[in-house]
């Protein structure tokens, strides 16, 4: 009975609400396109300490609809597409198998600083292999995390061939464990956030590319603003379901209106002239590769669709392209411009015939 209380008490652990954060404007809009599309290919947040990025990246899981999975499934499998399914899910639905589902919780997997290889990707059981002939897989994070949302808090800070099998799995949507001959593969695909203080290190620049987005955040200046968010927090300590119930209407319609956008997604549209553009701003700032081009495009569609619009506007390309952008440019030693500042003035004198 004890352990049932210790269980309930668990589950219904207030998460602060996501429409209660006050300012913060470019981690949310990030965090939220991701979501919608997580092709975008996860954020990075980067700022000081104490601004609130754990709480947001949190707030943000307890913001989405539950989604359907196959029953008692390791991998949270899809009950139809086969992109987030299990080979072996995807045998059975093949052989005619009715697949019993089921639904629960966008999953938000942490990943711990000191976390193995091992305990990521997850193992074989060699032993089990050898003696009964019988290929038994413990999942790791990755699976647990397939279809929802992967937290690395202070990536910076994290073993770079760890960062780099996460960014495989999340780029490719799958991982594969291989011990001694023997193989499994699992669906992957999840939004990968990754938060730090750049105080305490950064990323080398090839692992920063892989990251769709890059938010910086910085230390509120305004006193009426600080006080705000001082209050908020005071109150939702305090009393945290009053604060739950304060906004539940506005977590609604946000939890709607981002359900919406994932279903109208698929039909936005942007113009020839506006990719073309989007391209010319990627050349001029001297982008390696075409991940920039594409992560725009694709954040601008998911933008659009956030607002309900059928096709892509030069002011929704505005909103998004410094986040897709920033943290791609070489760094010049001797220039007084940031990053963001600079993807800023380079759109605004392509885009000057458009009306921003």
């Amino acid at each position: 009975m004890n352990s049932t209380i210790k269980e309930n008490k668990e589950t219904i652990r207030p998460v602060f609400p996501f429409t209660a954060i006050v300012g913060q404007e470019e981690m949310k809009l990030a965090l939220i396109l991701n979501v919608i599309d997580p092709k975008i290919g996860g954020v990075m947040i980067m700022g000081d300490r104490g601004t609130g990025k754990s709480t947001t990246i949190r707030a943000i899981a307890d913001l989405l609809p539950k989604i359907e999975v196959v029953k008692d499934d390791l991998f949270n499998s899809h009950p139809s597409n086969v992109d987030l399914m299990s080979d072996e899910n995807k045998k059975a639905l093949q052989d005619g198998t009715n697949l019993t589902t089921s639904y629960m919780n966008v999953p938000m997997i942490d990943l711990p600083l000191g976390a193995t290889e091992d305990r990521v990707c997850g193992t074989i059981d060699i032993e089990k292999a050898l003696t009964e002939g019988i290929k038994t897989f413990e999942p790791g994070l990755l699976a647990k995390a397939n279809r929802g949302i992967l937290y690395v808090d202070e990536v910076n800070l994290l073993d770079d061939h760890l960062v780099d099998i996460l960014l495989d799995s999340a780029a490719s949507g799958w991982n594969t464990v291989e011990r001694e001959g023997i193989s499994v593969r699992h669906p992957a695909r999840f939004v990968l956030v990754g938060s730090g203080n750049p105080e305490e290190g950064e990323l080398r620049p090839q692992l920063l590319d892989r990251f769709g987005m890059h938010a910086e955040i910085r230390t509120v200046k305004d006193p009426e603003l600080r006080v705000q968010i001082v209050e908020q927090r005071t109150n939702f300590d305090q009393n945290p379901k009053q604060c739950i119930e304060d906004c539940k209407k506005n977590q609604s319609d946000l939890k709607q209106k981002i359900k919406e956008a994932q279903l109208l997604l698929s039909n936005i549209t942007i113009d020839y002239d506006l990719r073309i553009k989007i391209s010319q701003v990627c050349g001029e700032l001297d982008v390696d590769g075409l991940r920039g081009d594409i992560v725009t495009n694709r954040a601008a569609k998911a933008y659009a669709a956030f607002n309900g619009e059928q096709t892509v506007k030069s002011s929704d390309i505005s909103k998004v392209i410094t986040l897709c952008l920033r943290h791609r440019l070489r760094k010049d030693p001797l220039e007084t411009m940031n990053s963001g500042e600079k993807v800023k003035k380079v759109f605004n004198r392509i885009f000057e015939e458009e009306e921003i």
